[in-house]
């Protein structure tokens, strides 16, 4: 897949999962290690970890293995790369805190 392709990939499978407020990032222009950022919510520990699991699992039957999932152990914060798409999948509180969405862009 390539990148465009990659980031509607990333975002039908949150959305699957009921991820909420996502956005998308493209930081090409400012990073070179990914090409899109993708932020969501989740509205728990549980639902975190859920949306992230999902989605490295749906990339692996599309043939994209992840290239780093961090997160797993608390569920406050995860983090799916997936190369050209990094996925962070926050409960509302970090999200709020760590503001993603105004450092990138």
């Amino acid at each position: 897949m390539d990148s465009k392709q990659l980031l509607a990939f990333a975002i039908d499978k949150i959305e699957d999962m009921k991820a909420r407020d996502v956005i998308h990032i493209d930081v090409t222009a400012t990073s070179d290690i990914t090409d899109y950022m993708v932020v969501c919510s989740g509205t728990s520990k549980r639902h975190v970890l859920s949306i992230a699991d999902n989605l490295a699992k749906e990339a692996r039957h599309a043939g994209e293995e992840p290239l780093g999932y961090e997160g797993q152990s608390d569920g406050e914060w995860a983090l799916v790369d997936l190369g050209d798409v990094v996925v962070h999948v926050m409960q509302n509180e970090a999200r709020s805190y760590y503001d993603l969405e105004k450092l990138w862009g």
